[in-house]
């Protein structure tokens, strides 16, 4: 079977192939070359455009408020050698052949992720309603579970000719992809993902206590109650592109797949061989951007200690509500309609509560049960989600006490990283009464609240029924031909402004959208044999909704 990529649906371009055509992705006209642009963020979408854009011969110029990383954050134990915890994303679908193309090249080793009912989990305890169920596969649970998953693969058949349509994803049927999402776009836009799973024909057969499962436990990474709320279209994509399933951690932390880009030498048009993002900065980003302003036919970027400096292109990917809050952005840079856009972009709140322990002892087995001590573990409880992540039996493992979205990641916001790990010990211990965790625990706890962090304000976008034009005003914006003279040479970039939030594919593709805009903003384009996004983007544009 053709393996399945995150190859569209709303605008379906083959990225990866664009970035490894031999041809490359473009050029800059020759006296632009070594011309300094902006890039705001020195976070995944960052490093990847400011990657390309490097290759093309332009001088990416960071700007980074904070951590180098964005939300790909490896936050390593204190006293530990190299033991991290993901604070932010830490499994990639294989599916998403964009970052995995910039991943490879840095050579970063990647394995299966610990989830819920997959051999790398190892096991699993799915805990509800105060009754335990100790599971090696989906085989090993209650028949109540199976039926409620075959439940939501009719629902997804009825409602949205799924096997059809990712059947056309995976063969890179541009013109089959349209023909069946464009009509689900408008019937499903308004409809909340809870609307699709009640009033579908097969979970009307099952009862109240079926969906309550479904939304506790849910499919491939556990429960998704907290997407009840959002645009039904949202979880059709993350079903359709796979990015729920084959997933995968990058050992060491996936925060050194963009310290590796930002050191490694690629060959550039114009840059001399051993040039690197890392070089052309002079070793470190610049600091916070604090305001952006038109300066003639230049954009004026100053940072936090009233540094200016002009670019003829500049691009954001920080957190879109940012730019209303934290940066002073000229309003006129942006049409009022997208100003709506950035403007109601909603965020999801996210927690994680992680610990360090002397070694990986879930593994070991209870002689009286004959089952490791611990098991990945899905719950109704404040944790919801705990993972186990192996170093090796002669290092120091990492517990991921509590992974919550959410009401639940709100109930422990205002709490010290103490306080939290109290709360999922206790939690914990009505599930496994015998287990003491306390007790291998080693160093301080590392939490994290995307929410209470100014410089995201949220974790990851998280689309309301009716947010599709919104959507679709602020991933179309690297088109930028039609706008008005003041309104061009600022771009956007990140998975808040793709399709797929909350997915680092999102931010690799709208990276990509960009450099094509700034390659096409500045009198380049690219080669006849390989075209870009903006060349296809008039013939397979996301659908427009009527306004």
């Amino acid at each position: 079977m053709t393996q399945l990529t995150a190859f569209g649906p709303d605008f379906p371009f083959d990225y990866e192939a664009w970035i490894s055509h031999p041809a490359g992705t473009g050029f800059i006209p020759k006296d632009l070359q070594g011309t300094s642009v902006a890039v705001i963020g020195a976070g995944a979408a960052g490093i990847v455009a400011g990657f390309e854009l490097m290759k093309l011969g332009l001088r990416p110029v960071f700007y980074e408020s904070a951590q180098f990383g964005g939300r790909l954050r490896s936050q390593v134990f204190e006293g530990s050698d190299g033991i991290v915890a993901e604070l932010g994303g830490m499994r990639f679908p294989v599916s998403s052949r964009g970052f995995y193309h910039y991943l490879d090249l840095t050579g970063c080793e990647t394995r299966p992720f610990p989830n819920p009912l997959t051999p790398a989990a190892g096991s699993t305890v799915i805990d509800l309603e105060g009754r335990s169920h100790f599971a090696r596969s989906s085989d090993d649970l209650p028949q109540v579970y199976r039926d409620i998953a075959e439940a939501y693969n009719t629902a997804l058949a009825e409602q949205a000719d799924f096997p059809e349509l990712q059947a056309a994803v995976r063969a890179k049927d541009v013109a089959r992809i349209k023909a069946i999402w464009d009509p689900l776009v408008a019937a499903w836009d308004e409809r909340t993902f809870y609307d699709f799973v009640t009033h579908s024909r097969a979970f009307q057969g099952l009862n109240f206590h079926h969906r309550e499962i479904f939304g506790q436990v849910g499919f491939g990474t556990g429960g998704w109650d907290s997407d009840f709320p959002n645009s039904m279209l949202e979880i059709l994509r993350v079903n359709l592109l796979g990015l729920d399933d084959d997933q995968r951690f990058v050992v060491g932390g996936v925060e050194q797949v963009l310290h590796k880009l930002w050191r490694l030498a690629p060959d550039c048009a114009y840059w001399p061989e051993g040039t690197t993002l890392e070089t052309l900065n002079g070793g470190a980003t610049r600091s916070r951007a604090t305001a952006i302003s038109r300066a003639g036919e230049l954009i004026r970027v100053r940072d936090q200690w009233g540094n200016e400096a002009d670019y003829p292109a500049v691009l954001a990917t920080c957190q879109s509500h940012l730019l209303t809050t934290a940066i002073e952005v000229e309003e006129a840079l942006f049409d009022q309609k997208l100003w709506m856009a950035l403007d109601r972009t909603r965020y999801m709140q996210s927690s994680k509560t992680f610990v360090m322990v002397g070694r990986p002892f879930w593994k070991d087995i209870d002689p009286q049960t004959n089952r490791p001590t611990l098991s990945m573990t899905l719950t109704d409880r404040l944790t919801r989600g705990t993972y186990f992540f192996d170093n090796g039996d002669d290092q120091p493992g990492v517990i991921c006490l509590s992974y919550a979205w959410m009401t639940d990641a709100l109930k422990v916001l205002p709490l010290s990283d103490e306080k939290r790990v109290e709360l999922a010990l206790k939690a914990l211990a009505k599930i496994y009464p015998d287990v003491d965790i306390a007790s291998h625990i080693r160093g301080a706890p590392i939490c994290v609240s995307w929410e209470a962090d100014e410089n995201f304000l949220g974790a990851f976008k998280g689309a309301l029924p009716g947010h599709y034009r919104y959507n679709h005003r602020i991933y179309g914006h690297f088109m930028q031909d039609g706008f008005a003279d003041c309104e061009k040479g600022l771009f956007l970039a990140g998975d808040g402004i793709s399709w797929t939030p909350a997915w680092v594919e999102g931010a690799v593709q709208t990276a990509l959208n960009a450099v094509w805009g700034i390659m096409s903003h500045l009198g380049g384009a690219s080669a006849a044999e390989n075209p870009g996004p903006g060349d296809l983007y008039p013939e397979r544009a996301p659908v427009q909704l009527p306004e």
